[in-house]
């Protein structure tokens, strides 16, 4: 991954600073995350995706977000119960962000350069997008409406 990438800051959800670059040679699997979304139940598939790969080198990062129909009202500890306790939630969460506009998080502005939308646009439409970095700093983008076990095969290929 290049240093721009590794080096941009975010805060977990409990306080601790990290960079992508403490997960340097791992596939990172980003999500914009919600707690009252239709998509919310996908919290679930992003803890089975965690759980059958953390040990071979997948981390799975969610950064919550109240920019797309105020569906992430609570805050940091509010959300953090809520996804432990409904969906067993235990990869790491950080604070809550923007992904969009003049106060998206430098993390989100870069992977949406990496990896545009449909007919590239940049911005992101909606909770759950996710971006699939691979160890090169490659970035992926899948929307919202894929499931996070329709990226086993990709999460596979980027860990052989």
């Amino acid at each position: 991954m290049d240093d721009k990438l590794l080096s941009i800051p975010c805060t977990t959800i409990t306080g601790e600073k990290k960079t992508l670059g403490d997960f340097a040679g791992k596939a990172v699997l980003v999500v914009n995350t919600a707690s009252q979304c239709g998509f919310t139940p996908q919290y679930k598939g992003l803890e089975a995706l965690w759980q059958r790969y953390k040990d071979r080198g997948l981390v799975v990062l969610g950064f919550p977000c109240n920019q797309f129909g105020k569906q992430e009202p609570g805050d940091e500890r509010t959300i953090s119960q809520f996804c432990e306790s409904n969906f067993g939630v235990s990869f790491p969460l950080f604070r809550k962000i923007e992904v969009n506009g003049s106060g998206a998080h430098p993390l989100f502005i870069q992977l949406k350069k990496r990896a545009p939308g449909l007919l590239g646009s940049e911005g992101i439409k909606w909770n759950f997008t996710k971006f699939l970095i691979d160890g090169e700093g490659k970035v992926k983008r899948f929307a919202p409406t894929t499931k996070p076990e329709d990226l086993s095969r990709e999460i596979e290929l980027l860990l052989k």
